[in-house]
């Protein structure tokens, strides 16, 4: 009989030990950060470290990030289940994963599509079924569904793409890594009455946003 881990314990103790003692507080990220099996997104040589709180490569020069940052982004989007969300650099999928679990859909983009494919076919397998998936550049966003009512980018860009400004619903939020190729500052946008008022979540370090609007590759 073939051993399979069971990771649920690593979830609850990443949630109590990680999370919650950095500041983590919505119960409903909280809750996701504890459902997804992080372990199902990381390469197998790997997943014994799949609940430490560090990024882990994915290939192609991409990483998962780690959990804080995840919980993070993710609780300042505010999201309720009803919105629309837009995710740009789907790498792994776990990000992904966790917005699913918080939205009415996830529209999410992703350059390096081996990496998408890779994505899709483990996200399927774990049964969500309100995730659209597109490999293009995704410092254009993807107007066809437009306005999201929350936007989210999991890679540094040098500024914040105008695209994804104009693909912003009023009241909507967006979170982005901000700032130059070593190190970024993460920063909330949110649209209120066609004004852009933007907060400083604090500093990071990101993998580059490679397109039109972002790093050149």
């Amino acid at each position: 009989m073939v051993h399979i881990p069971d990771y649920r314990l690593a979830r609850e103790r990443m949630v109590k030990n990680q999370l919650i003692p950095r500041g983590i507080k919505d119960p409903r990220v909280l809750d996701a950060m504890g459902k997804v099996p992080r372990d199902r997104f990381v390469e197998e040589a790997l997943v014994n470290e799949a609940y430490n709180d560090h990024p882990l490569p994915i290939g192609h020069n991409q990483t998962i990030s780690q959990p804080y940052i995840v919980a993070l982004m993710t609780e300042a989007l505010k999201l309720t289940g009803k919105e629309m969300t837009l995710e740009i650099g789907t790498g792994s999928g776990y990000q992904t994963a966790i917005l699913a679990e918080l939205s009415k859909r996830v529209c999410t983009i992703e350059r390096v599509r081996p990496l998408m494919v890779k994505a899709r076919t483990v996200l399927a397998e774990l049964g969500y079924n309100n995730i659209l998936f597109k490999a293009f550049d995704g410092t254009l966003g993807w107007k066809e569904y437009e306005p999201y009512d929350a936007i989210i980018i999991t890679a540094g860009a040098p500024k914040i793409p105008q695209p994804l400004l104009d693909q912003l619903a009023d009241g909507g939020r967006l979170i982005i890594p901000v700032g130059n190729r070593f190190s970024q500052e993460l920063i909330k946008a949110t649209r209120k009455k066609g004004n852009i008022i933007q907060k400083n979540l604090g500093g990071c370090r990101f993998v580059d946003l490679v397109g039109v609007h972002g790093w050149k590759d």
